[in-house]
């Protein structure tokens, strides 16, 4: 039941769409704009810099919250397992924020929500997850490469800090800890699947910050 819990109040935070609140201001639906996508590459795309940053932010903060929420709330109870629990807060607010029910599920992909969710789960994967991203961004300019590799860092990383037992949990929660850090991870890929259809074909669009976020 307390999973159940911890997925509700993550798809409650995840419904706070940043890209279509921003997109609604300027009279418009980003989802009509672009790739689609209600997410932060096409804000940045379609509206600019300052929108693709508050897009970030905003998508990013909203899994900050709902992983603080369930850590308050079952800090006391479940406090063995926080870190499962946590991660449970996270992906409803993935699961939200992908397929919100007032948009007709169709959201974003997921990535600034990630982004949320590594910062408070472990900083140290963030860190390097910040060193992979950015390491292929200048290299490439692909975001979507640069979020499936941050991504499946990310899934690596947590496997190898569990095995060295960062996370002070027995093994039955830790697989379950696994477990559900690989359904987030095909949860992106298979959000990402157009992208790496176009990265296969080399037709991917590139971003450049520098040229306020238009693609080549």
């Amino acid at each position: 039941m307390e999973r159940l819990i911890c997925l509700a109040i993550g798809y409650v935070c995840g419904l706070f769409q940043t890209s279509y609140i921003i997109g609604r201001m300027h009279k418009t639906d980003i989802r009509e704009h672009g790739s689609g996508n209600a997410g932060t590459t096409n804000a940045l795309r379609t509206f600019g810099r300052k929108a693709g940053a508050l897009t970030l932010l905003g998508d990013c903060l909203k899994c900050i919250i709902a992983m603080v929420i369930v850590r308050l709330l079952f800090r006391n109870s479940y406090g063995d397992i926080l870190p499962l629990l946590s991660l449970y807060g996270a992906a409803g607010c993935i699961l939200g924020h992908n397929f919100p029910f007032y948009l007709n599920f169709k959201g974003g992909k997921g990535i600034a929500a990630s982004v949320g969710l590594i910062i408070t789960f472990d900083w140290r994967i963030f860190l390097i997850c910040v060193v992979v991203f950015f390491g292929l961004f200048f290299a490439t300019h692909y975001v979507s490469l640069c979020s499936i590799c941050a991504y499946l860092t990310a899934f690596v990383l947590v496997i190898i800090l569990g095995q060295m037992d960062s996370y002070g949990m027995d093994g039955g929660h830790m697989t379950e800890l696994y477990l559900l850090m690989a359904a987030l991870t095909a949860l992106a890929l298979f959000k990402h699947r157009a992208n790496i259809g176009r990265l296969l074909k080399g037709t991917e669009s590139k971003v450049y910050l520098g040229k306020d976020g238009k693609k080549e």
